[in-house]
């Protein structure tokens, strides 16, 4: 298709068509467009001309959106939200141009993930700080952005479905209970049968299917089967136990808050994590990213 005029000057034609649509009146279309009516008056009537349809009926009064005019509005607005959306995503790229990004589980606690980007952070080469990009999402989300090229490296659950990323060791880190403070079981060393009754707050099963079957078949194991709310990070976890609707687990040691008695959860339970990337990227990041990992362990 040719156009009359460059894809440019339509979105501008659009966004004064759309300002005339909504104000109703030319003049106040222009000033909230911070310039003169005449342009704006011109711009419409060139895009009349090129859609080959009339958008509004003219009056004394102001004007009035044709039926063409009121069925094209909705496809305008779309089209500058997404010229929006377009240069909001090259202002993204251009600001992420040279820096690190890295990706965490909800799983891990807020003091990890700081100091895990601090440690990245501080792995830069040169005088100059490196920029750190750090994104918390599922595992499952995340082993589909390194393999995309959106994430240069990041934690995710073990085990997990990894594709044909590259992967590091399996770093274990202890966690602990949260339950209910007036539980029966909170006054002293529980056991997990001692939780029948509670749901188990935790990641919904398709942020990490695998993680999430042996988190179940543990707690069927040590004769529990409980119902599971889907609590994504502590913030939901915590939450739904101070609610006495639920325990959790957490990998925080010094999680403290009203309701709420975090006790060791033991081996079994601890949050095991392993560094995911694609061939040699971002090597003293990853180096960083791990040494801190591994340090919580």
């Amino acid at each position: 298709m040719r156009w009359l005029y460059g894809h440019v000057d339509l979105l501008r034609h659009l966004r004064f068509f759309v300002a005339v649509a909504e104000e109703g009146h030319f003049g106040h279309a222009a000033d909230r467009l911070g310039m003169t009516q005449p342009p704006v008056s011109q711009g419409v009537r060139r895009l009349e001309t090129k859609l080959g349809v009339t958008l509004f009926t003219r009056g004394a009064r102001g004007v009035r959106l044709t039926t063409a005019g009121a069925e094209l509005l909705p496809r305008a607005r779309a089209l500058l939200d997404g010229a929006e959306q377009f240069e909001e995503e090259a202002r993204r790229q251009r600001e992420d141009r040279g820096a690190v990004r890295i990706g965490v589980i909800p799983a891990l606690s807020d003091r990890q993930v700081a100091a895990c980007t601090a440690a990245v952070r501080a792995a830069a080469p040169g005088p100059a700080a490196r920029t750190v990009i750090t994104t918390t999402a599922s595992t499952t989300d995340l082993v589909e952005a390194v393999a995309a090229g959106r994430l240069d490296c990041a934690a995710v659950h073990h085990p997990a479905l990894l594709g044909a990323l590259t992967s590091g060791p399996v770093l274990t880190l202890p966690r602990w209970l949260l339950l209910p403070a007036d539980h029966p079981a909170a006054g002293r060393r529980p056991t997990i049968r001692s939780l029948r009754g509670l749901a188990c707050a935790t990641a919904p099963r398709n942020h990490g299917t695998a993680a999430f079957d042996l988190l179940a078949d543990t707690l069927r194991a040590k004769g529990l089967a409980p119902e599971f709310l889907p609590a994504p990070g502590d913030r939901d976890a915590v939450a739904a136990v101070a609610a006495g609707r639920a325990f959790a687990l957490t990998a925080d040691p010094q999680l403290d808050v009203p309701g709420v008695v975090r006790v060791p959860a033991g081996d079994d339970f601890a949050l095991r994590v392993r560094l995911v990337w694609q061939g040699s990227a971002a090597e003293d990041a990853r180096t960083a990213f791990e040494a801190s990992l591994r340090s919580a362990s």
